[in-house]
């Protein structure tokens, strides 16, 4: 897995659990190469992000890159919205930043989606890249304690409820990120 992020790590492990994989994240590879994401699109990231570790690696990886993309603001925070409120970022500075921008927009305009775009490539270079989406809306105040990054925000209108309210067993059935990877699952099945 091409990535640091340890809620993300732990959710994707989750997921693509039962297909008897060991998965390996940057934090046991302390001399992997940093990777610039700089690509225009989460397809572009997460490609970026699967290549480069595989050639480092040797070995089948998974790069992600997802995030929220709200239609009020035309589709930011989009591919910065790990740091979306700057260099001193964190979820919750992140969270206030879209309240903020969002003051005075009534609930039913503030729609968006959860993207998530997810890559697999090998020593030989890119395999697959596919996405997966969740459509929502962007809540009017943080509710929830599961999850990270924008779940307490995201409300899922079939349950009228945040991510961070349904909690995992709800999130990984329902999620950007597991509709990438059930695309995902029988592509690892068939390369092993």
């Amino acid at each position: 897995m091409a990535t640091r992020n340890k809620e993300k790590l732990q959710e994707i492990k989750e997921i693509l659990k039962g297909l008897k994989l060991k998965i390996l994240s940057l934090d046991d590879f302390p001399d992997a190469p940093y990777i610039n994401e700089n690509g225009k699109t989460f397809f572009e990231n997460a490609a970026k992000k699967a290549i480069k570790i595989a050639k480092f690696f040797q070995g089948l990886t998974l790069g992600e890159d997802s995030g929220l993309c709200i239609d009020a603001l035309l589709g930011a925070p989009g591919i910065y919205s790990s740091r979306f409120s700057g260099k001193n970022k964190d979820d919750l500075k992140n969270n206030q930043k879209v309240l903020k921008l969002l003051k005075g927009v009534p609930q039913k305009k503030r729609t968006a989606s959860y993207v998530c775009a997810a890559a697999l490539a090998d020593k030989n270079g890119l395999i697959s890249v596919l996405g997966g989406k969740c459509s929502g809306l962007i809540g009017m105040k943080m509710k929830g304690t599961y999850g990270f990054g924008y779940d307490p925000l995201f409300i899922v209108p079939h349950y009228n409820k945040t991510f961070a309210q349904l909690g995992p067993l709800v999130k990984h059935k329902i999620s950007h990120r597991y509709r990438a990877l059930r695309k995902i699952r029988p592509i690892v099945r068939k390369y092993f």
